[in-house]
């Protein structure tokens, strides 16, 4: 059987197009496989906007896509470890193996890194993409597609819980209540947190944050100074959170952390937002406060796949849209304005 490809490719800052692609051939080291879902991630919609991130603009015709999960359907000749058939989630991180950060196990810093559909790979929102087969995580039976294409969020969450050093009874605020907000909460839970609070300026997000366990939430409202916020957030807590994570890339957040946050606490910055920020870092240094960042995921998907496998962690209920692939504008319409109580947008590809 002839396969036919076809891919979603940005051209510009809002212009996307599915065309038809080649199948690719996969060398040595790869696998070929066939798409079955594809998660619109936060920074799929800053390239779309921007044509960019960051300060890097995006030079060439560009596939997103780097929340996926298909099919094997052919393995390059020096692969052993998986099979056609065999279902896997791909995580995007494509480390160079060689470099100092390689060495010593920390390949999310790794000087030389590909991360697909973000530079310079493209990514896997096609029928048909090649991975290397080493990044690629077989699911046994019980995790689903979309389940797998979730691993690459809940390993972004994973990674920052584990840097913010959550264990049994911690006391845990997270500000922002997005797919990465959301994981972290299914996280910090997994890992023994005690209490957590969230907060959001979306009333239907924290809805949601209720139903995945939150003990407590919070809404910001449109034009509330953060002395109020941190003030109410205390209140709701009944005590100051021993570890705070960041993850809705604002400034305003950052702050309200640091504010909140017990002495000789945690914050940990996990949301991706402008170059600089001004901090109140006097009254993190003399309160002790730790400022820790948290970037991508190093070593995560097998904790994350152990969990979901074993019902720790409850992740499917995060998508709340389907789209096929030719719906592109409204998934990417819909994702953006965060309208119908939207959380996570999933292709089906």
């Amino acid at each position: 059987m002839t396969l036919e490809n076809r891919g979603l490719i940005l051209y510009g800052a809002y212009d996307l197009k599915v065309v038809k692609l080649p199948v690719p051939k996969p060398g040595p080291d790869e696998a070929l496989l066939e798409m079955g879902c594809v998660g619109i991630c936060g920074s799929d919609l800053t390239v779309w906007k921007r044509f960019g991130m960051g300060g890097n603009k995006t030079v060439h015709p560009k596939l997103l896509g780097h929340e996926p999960a298909g099919t094997v359907i052919e393995v390059g000749s020096n692969v052993t470890a998986l099979k056609k058939g065999d279902r896997v989630a791909v995580e995007p991180i494509i480390p160079c193996s060689q470099c100092e950060f390689c060495k010593i196990g920390s390949y999310n810093h790794c000087e030389k890194v590909t991360f697909s559909g973000v530079h310079p790979k493209d990514g896997a929102l096609q029928k048909y993409y090649v991975h290397r087969a080493s990044s690629l995580h077989k699911l046994p039976d019980g995790v689903t597609l979309e389940e797998g294409a979730l691993l690459q969020p809940l390993s972004i969450a994973i990674h920052a819980v584990k840097r913010g050093g959550v264990i049994g009874n911690s006391k845990v605020l997270i500000m922002g209540a997005g797919t990465i907000g959301l994981s972290v909460l299914l996280s910090a839970k997994a890992y023994g947190a005690s209490k957590v609070i969230i907060a959001d300026v979306i009333e239907s997000r924290l809805r949601k944050a209720e139903e995945m366990g939150a003990d407590f939430t919070y809404k910001v409202e449109d034009g509330e100074d953060e002395q109020t916020t941190v003030r109410n957030i205390l209140k709701i807590f009944n005590e100051k959170p021993t570890i705070s994570f960041e993850c809705a890339g604002e400034e305003s957040c950052v702050r309200v952390a640091l504010k909140a946050t017990k002495d000789a606490g945690v914050v940990v910055i996990v949301g991706l937002g402008t170059p600089e920020y001004t901090l109140p870092i006097f009254d993190a240094q003399v309160r002790e406060i730790d400022i820790r960042g948290s970037y991508r995921l190093c070593n995560d998907y097998p904790t994350a796949l152990e969990l979901v496998l074993n019902k720790k962690i409850a992740i499917a209920p995060l998508v709340t849209h389907r789209f096929a692939i030719d719906d592109y504008q409204k998934a990417f319409e819909l994702a953006n304005t965060r309208q119908d109580n939207c959380i996570k947008v999933m292709f089906h590809v």
